[in-house]
């Protein structure tokens, strides 16, 4: 390019389109020497580049030549447009008051055009700042000029930034319209930087309208597109952050933060953005528990605000910052009068966060007995429960039930928490994926712990019952939604497989993996972000928790469902026409047990442990005076189905001496059970038995469980592929998998059973149209659950009883192979006689040897579900 071409004027746009090319050709102007005014585009150009893309103290001496050289040019129109790029990157440096001064000087300086592109600039940092009212005034007089100059670049960017206002300001639609149109301009124009951030603003828009899959689609899909052009993405990161935490993915949303944050510091980015990064950060570690990491975040990012002049900010800041405080156990008359004005100021900026920093400033008024303060602010937040998305109108009911407590209503606290998760039950169901869904809970479990102690204190046992199974095992209400034949998630499953079966057979070989492990781990954060885009299309049923049909279906078995009430086990014996309560004893302890009877099976799983048998029994029955308490002695003669708490999913509860020579099964909930009860074989279902690679005994219990079906499909060896045995087993009356099991505490749905062409996950089984009738999987671990959101569970069980499996043993521990044989047999000789699971499952424990292992192998299994 020669420096007096008239082409150097044409970088500035490209900086966005071809931001690479742009900077290469800039350096190469300069290089070759030119005029004053090209030189001064060269430079602005750099400086562009750097302060978006690199170093910002780089980017601001580019700058600060640039507009020295407009000055020699004797352009005014010229050095009016680099100190609007000044300005942004002085604000950006967190020199306010100098950023604010180089745009008045631009606006002076330039006429017509130029102005306008330098109050959508000023428009822009308006907006950083958290200005939002003095961003619209900018950009509404900038947006005219911009179009009757036919200026189509600018005028998009316009648009695009009021959209972002309109957004923070809580007018969805208003910004939704923008958008449109601002989208609309950028498909004529080769900006591929601005479509980019086009896609990511819809991502925003998508999301403030309580659309989390499609904002998490949106914002995959523009980091494509900046992937693309080699360029940073923290905006995207802040924004996916903030979508992460609405999904209850806050670890995620942490680490993400923390990655970015990084990254900006390794290049000398923008503290602005670091800023806004450090109060994700705060945000999403409070959430994901960890209340000291966020009152280190937010108190950096507070002093980073203050001293950038980002008044909007820095209130949000010390909203979480509050909020953290209290998490870590502080409760004060300070920290009501601080949340107090913090939720003052909010208000004032008309921030959607207001009603969340009024409910704050009530709870630790409640706290501290001051009801008169803690009516005054609750009163505030309540105004929220009847508009706006759904965490806000969440919030407001939130407020409503405490107000209600305060009052001494226990009805009024039962409506407030019924209208809340109401709410919530609506935007769970706009979420296709089981995960999302299953954290989503997370979000409604202080109004389920408020009605349940509502339930206890004004109402009898009936009552706890039915808001104990309100907000229990939701996910399992509905089968996930499963797009039709998506050929990019069927082709990243399939890769993924091929990736973890190579992995694999490397780790046996003794070679390094650690490619193939980076691969793996890329894969799966594929496989995982399409299935987190697909959006529910299941509506609820509206279907509400019956008592009197629980008891009436009973029959002769009793349901033990144990409630968890601060800290505390509350059982819940339903059966012969009534529902009993009893009290139990400290969860936390429970846990601590249930972990001791684990630990004591994984050792009595290898021969020569005998002597740790008296020490699990033992814990077996310290298990069962915390689980059951007096309760053991009442349970009668009949079958008992435990409705247990997530967290006590892997209690072996065959274990516990009163359960111990019954029939007993296992259910989520007990309208799990119910469904499970009332769920139909399939017509002409027949039996499917398969055997994995790599079993000790080489699966030796299948071709004798398949002499007792003589019309059994067998796969094993090449025939038990991932696609063929989920083609088997959609519609099977019974399903036998011997395989090995893996549960993936990281990822609870990449858990699988290793076939012979790699790994048959969670997100398989979820694909089948319907799940076997029965399903037994004799494999270790199968039973292992995570406990995630209020009362949720994912896993393997958890994926097949959605989508019509009615029953399921498996196992929630490691398990001897040779031991599993002669226990499976004895389990298929009672399904052959007629027998449920359950029941033949009693009885297979029974038929076994007396020894510890195989004992222990018999404890191991669990019967879910009522086939």
């Amino acid at each position: 390019m020669r420096a007096g071409s008239d082409s150097v004027l044409e970088l500035l746009p490209m900086v966005f389109a071809a931001p690479n090319e742009a900077l290469a050709r800039a350096r190469e102007v300069l290089a070759t020497g030119c005029s004053p005014l090209h030189a001064s585009v060269a430079h602005q150009v750099i400086g562009i580049w750097q302060r978006d893309f690199g170093d910002l103290r780089i980017a601001l001496h580019h700058l600060r030549r640039a507009r020295d050289l407009a000055a020699r040019a004797d352009s005014a129109e010229r050095e009016a447009d680099v100190l609007g790029t000044l300005g942004v990157a002085l604000v950006h440096a967190g020199r306010t008051r100098q950023g604010l001064a180089a745009f008045d000087r631009g606006v002076a300086r330039g006429t017509g055009h130029t102005r306008a592109r330098v109050r959508y600039r000023r428009a822009y940092v308006w907006w950083v700042l958290g200005h939002h009212r003095e961003a619209l005034e900018d950009v509404r007089r900038a947006i005219p000029v911009l179009r009757q100059a036919d200026d189509v670049i600018w005028t998009a960017r316009a648009l695009t930034l009021r959209a972002t206002v309109h957004l923070a300001l809580g007018a969805v639609e208003r910004a939704d319209a923008d958008f449109t149109a601002a989208e609309a301009l950028w498909e004529t124009t080769g900006q591929e930087h601005d479509k980019a951030d086009a896609v990511e603003s819809r991502g925003l828009a998508a999301f403030r309208s309580g659309d989390v899959p499609a904002a998490l689609r949106l914002l995959d899909e523009a980091e494509e597109r900046y992937a693309k052009l080699g360029t940073p993405t923290f905006m995207l990161n802040i924004r996916r952050c903030e979508v992460l935490m609405a999904a209850g993915l806050a670890p995620e949303a942490l680490a993400e933060a923390d990655a970015a944050i990084a990254v900006l510091d390794g290049m000398g980015g923008q503290s602005t953005r670091k800023a806004e990064l450090l109060l994700a950060a705060a945000r999403a570690a409070r959430l994901a528990g960890d209340p000291h990491t966020a009152i280190a975040r937010a108190a950096v990012a507070v002093r980073l605000f203050a001293g950038q002049r980002r008044t909007w900010w820095e209130t949000h800041a010390r909203l979480v910052l509050i909020e953290a405080r209290v998490a870590a156990g502080r409760c004060s008359g300070r920290l009501v009068a601080d949340a107090a004005a913090v939720a003052e100021r909010l208000a004032s900026f008309g921030a959607p966060a207001a009603p969340e920093a009024s409910l704050l400033a009530g709870r630790i008024a409640l706290a501290l007995g001051w009801t008169a303060d803690a009516e005054r602010h609750l009163a505030v937040a309540a105004r929220s429960r009847h508009s706006g998305p759904p965490l806000a109108r969440m919030t407001g009911w939130a407020a409503q039930a405490l107000r209600a407590r305060a009052a001494g209503s226990a009805r009024g606290v039962l409506e407030a928490c019924r209208r809340g998760l109401d709410v919530l039950d609506d935007h769970r169901m706009t979420l296709g994926a089981s995960e999302l869904r299953a954290r989503a809970t997370e979000q409604g479990a202080e109004l389920a712990a408020l009605a349940q102690r509502a339930s206890v204190a004004g109402g009898g046992p009936r009552r706890l019952l039915v808001w104990s199974e309100r907000w229990r095992a939701t996910v399992l209400s509905a089968p996930p939604t499963r797009p039709p034949a998506d050929p990019a998630l069927l082709s990243g499953l399939t890769a993924f497989r091929e990736i973890a079966a190579r992995a694999e057979a490397a780790r046996w070989e003794g070679r390094p993996i650690p490619a193939l492990e980076r691969e793996q781990r890329r894969l799966e954060r594929e496989v995982r972000s399409r299935t987190l885009h697909i959006r529910g299309d299941v509506p609820g049923d509206g279907h509400r928790f019956d008592v009197a049909r629980l008891l009436a279906r009973l029959g002769g078995t009793l349901l033990v469902e144990l409630a968890v009430l601060d800290g505390r086990v509350q059982v819940l014996l339903c059966g012969r026409g009534r529902v009993r309560r009893f009290e139990g004893g400290l969860l936390a302890e429970a846990e601590v047990e249930a972990e001791h009877v684990q630990a004591g099976l994984r050792r009595l799983a290898h021969p020569g442990a005998e002597g740790r048998l008296p020490v699990v029994e033992a814990a077996g029955r310290r298990l069962e005076e915390l689980l059951l308490g007096p309760a053991a002695a009442c349970l009668g003669p009949g079958p008992v189905v435990v409705v247990p708490p997530a967290r006590l999913h892997r209690v072996p509860w065959a274990l516990l001496p009163s359960l111990r020579e019954r029939v007993v099964s296992v259910s989520p909930s007990a309208s799990s059970w119910l469904r499970a009860r009332e769920t139909e074989p399939p017509r002409g279902g027949g039996q499917v038995l398969v055997r994995g690679p790599g079993l000790a005994t080489g699966g030796a219990e299948v071709p004798e469980v398949a002499d007792r079906y003589p019309e059994a499909r067998v796969l094993e060896e090449e025939d038990a592929r991932v696609p063929r045995v989920l083609r088997e087993l959609d519609g099977a009356a019974l399903a036998h998998i011997a395989a090995h099991g893996t549960f993936r505490a990281d990822s609870p749905m990449f858990s699988s059973l290793r076939m012979a062409d790699g790994p048959l996950i969670v997100h398989d089984f979820e694909r089948l149209d319907r799940s076997p009738y029965r399903i037994i999987l004799s494999s270790c671990d199968t039973a292992r659950l995570a406990s995630v959101g209020a009362d949720e569970l994912l896993g393997l069980v958890t994926a097949l009883l959605p989508l019509g499996t009615a029953g399921v043993v498996a196992s929630s521990a490691p398990v001897n192979d040779a031991a599993v044989v002669p226990l499976m047999l004895a389990l298929h000789k009672g399904l052959g006689a007629g027998l449920s699971l359950a029941e033949a499952l009693r009885d297979a424990r029974a038929a076994l040897p007396g020894d510890a292992l195989h004992q222990a192998t018999g404890w191991a299994f669990t019967a879910f579900g009522a086939a």
